[in-house]
């Protein structure tokens, strides 16, 4: 199953994972390498001498990612990517790059794989709204499992630097602002479209209350919302489908002219509930495949109402969410992914998809859902898959540049074993838990590789 309650990724089932496996196995034995459109691997040290051939060494320069900006070009969406989502070095190269697509590409806000309505705390604090002291104080917002991805010391110092920029910034220039596209977040959500109605509409307040109270039971921890599709499922709690649609509705109506970001916040969070109430639904009614498609679906959208508001944004998400679908096993599931959709709808040029994956060190992950955090050590590569040909480039840190670069495609347009890891690790369930197939080269435009990295550090 996927991941409920939180903006993360987590692997599926281990029965759907053996399904998987097994298409997977009958697929490449059938014909290997059949979905690159190739029918033989080239031997690894072929494939790691192309690449050390074409790798940008990252020394920690100012230069370090012109070729990567050249290669962004116009494009209007840049989603830079994370192999894991508690390696630190990963915030800090988004956060150097993000800060340069900033100064030099007139990019206008930032887009986080986070929950729309806890994100808003984020962004009040970088244009000065919040009377918090520090980033840290501000990300206190994420209260719930698993928090360490945002709640960080990391990205805590890129925040602090985003309202420093802002604050010196001149009065022309407006701060960026910081958003989540993701439908999690409903007890926040909740609270930013009563507080809204409160002041312009209390009958209307009264009201959205009690059409949102079918989420009253688990607005508290340990109790998550999706438990509500759950119940929903069991016949333990009545369906909230039509009233919360019905809310986000007169929401568009009342606050769509209104111009004030209060406004603004307070419709996109009645559209987060609708969509957290689908999403949940659809979990338990529908299963995992039919609910992940439903997310990245409203993340895509979410995409497209930001971009139409700024022009030019910077999304910071998992390699799973922001890569291309189509060049990974996801495809065999029916799977969809934001990447894929930001470039069947926009155009290949528009959008911008970076990969970032390490090959060993420590990282920061749960070993079940909702368990504590914990830093664990990276298990050796399994030999010949990605990370392992990206290991032996012998290079600490790199930048391939695929976009516009055909002989470095067709050689690693190649169906190959690739390890991504969510917010659990299971060290001892790798191969089922943590890898599949991917194409790189197809998957993402560009990839940064870290070879080593460490754990993020939370904020307590």
């Amino acid at each position: 199953m996927r991941s409920v309650g939180s903006g993360m990724y987590v692997r599926p089932t281990r029965m759907t994972r053996l399904r998987w496996l097994a298409i997977r196995v009958l697929l490449l034995l059938a014909c290997q390498g059949l979905l690159a459109g190739e029918s033989v691997q080239p031997p690894a040290s072929t494939v790691v001498a192309r690449i050390r051939d074409h790798a940008r060494a990252i020394t920690h320069s100012v230069g370090d990612y012109d070729g990567l900006l050249a290669s962004i070009g116009n494009a209007n969406i840049v989603l830079l990517g994370e192999s894991t989502h508690g390696s630190a070095e990963f915030y800090d190269e988004r956060a150097r790059i993000t800060q340069r697509l900033i100064n030099e590409k007139d990019f206008r806000a930032l887009v986080l794989e986070a929950g729309w309505a806890p994100a808003t705390q984020l962004d009040d604090f970088v244009q000065g709204r919040l009377r918090a002291a520090d980033a840290a104080t501000a990300l206190r917002v994420f209260q719930h499992f698993p928090r360490w991805v945002w709640r960080n010391e990391q990205f805590a110092v890129f925040l602090d630097h985003l309202k420093k920029s802002s604050e010196q910034a001149a009065p022309a220039s407006p701060a960026i602002p910081v958003y989540g596209m993701d439908l999690y977040g409903v007890p926040e959500a909740i609270v930013q479209v009563v507080r809204y109605l409160e002041a312009y509409n209390p009958q209307a307040a009264r009201r959205a209350r009690r059409d949102y109270r079918c989420f009253a039971p688990y607005t508290r921890p340990p109790l998550d919302p999706h438990l509500y599709g759950r119940d929903v499922a069991n016949g333990a709690m009545p369906s909230c489908e039509r009233q919360v649609q019905s809310r986000l509705t007169k929401m568009r109506q009342l606050a769509g002219p209104d111009p004030a970001p209060a406004a603004f916040a307070a419709m996109m969070s009645a559209r987060a509930i609708a969509g957290a109430e689908a999403y949940y639904r659809t979990l338990y009614a529908l299963g995992a495949r039919e609910s992940w498609n439903l997310r990245e679906r409203f993340l895509a959208e979410s995409l497209r109402i930001l971009l139409e508001r700024h022009g030019k944004i910077v999304v910071w998400a998992h390699n799973t969410h922001q890569g291309d679908a189509r060049a990974t096993d996801q495809v065999l599931a029916g799977e969809l992914s934001i990447g894929q959709l930001m470039r069947e709808q926009m155009g290949d040029e528009a959008v911008f998809l970076v990969g970032i994956t390490t090959s060993g060190g420590n990282v920061r992950a749960a070993t079940g859902w909702g368990t504590p955090d914990r830093v664990k050590h990276l298990k050796p590569l399994i030999e010949g898959s990605w990370s392992d040909l990206l290991h032996d480039v012998g290079l600490p840190a790199f930048v391939l540049v695929f976009r516009d670069n055909p002989d470095l495609i067709d050689s690693l347009d190649r169906q190959r074993l690739d390890r991504d890891i969510g917010v659990t690790y299971l060290p001892d369930a790798e191969l089922e838990k943590h890898y599949w197939h991917s194409s790189p080269a197809k998957r993402f435009d560009a990839l940064i590789h870290i070879d080593t990295t460490r754990a993020v550090v939370p904020l307590r």
